[in-house]
């Protein structure tokens, strides 16, 4: 079965510096087949006989602290998940949306969509943010660099391990997994 597993920290702002093939070989070390990493940032494909994307990414973080020394939280998703993205997306039905604008933020576990209020979005618009289950469809207003929407306050707020992926990636994302 082929997975996607996300790694939260990798290779930003200079820490938890992880070359992406030093990374490959310490994955494939593990007995997972058809590794492929997608930009520095922590995108990688792999496939496993395991059924469960729970046991995929408790391995590949397990790999990652023994080699490399760091404890990155690492979330596991398949394809589905990612095509439920495009389909559910609510920003992308607004007319002359900018796409540059849209991210994902992909959760640890599946929350209801009442698990919004939680975030008091409110606070930071014109930012915006809907809540689909374990991912949160954002659209900020300025840039991801300059809110105080990020991961770590969805972590917080949400009790949850999040990364957040653009759009551009999300969509690179789902190409390589056809």
């Amino acid at each position: 079965m082929k997975y996607l597993a996300l790694l939260r920290g990798v290779n930003v702002s200079g820490h938890n510096m992880i070359k992406m093939e030093d990374l490959k070989t310490a994955i494939e070390a593990i007995w997972f087949t058809n590794v492929e990493t997608y930009i520095q940032s922590g995108n990688v494909f792999v496939e496993a006989d395991l059924e469960s994307s729970f046991s995929v990414g408790f391995k590949i973080k397990q790999e990652i602290y023994k080699t490399f020394g760091y404890e990155v939280p690492v979330i596991v998703i398949g394809k589905q998940d990612l095509e439920l993205c495009l389909t559910n997306n609510p920003f992308l039905k607004e007319k002359d949306v900018d796409t540059k604008k849209l991210y994902v933020g992909f959760l640890s576990k599946e929350l209801n969509s009442n698990a919004i209020n939680e975030l008091k979005i409110s606070q930071f618009k014109p930012d915006e943010a809907v809540m689909d289950g374990n991912r949160i469809f954002i659209k900020y207003h300025i840039g991801a660099g300059k809110t105080r929407l990020d991961q770590k306050y969805i972590e917080k707020k949400l009790n949850v391990v999040a990364t957040i992926r653009n759009w551009n990636t999300v969509n690179k994302l789902l190409e390589m997994f056809e």
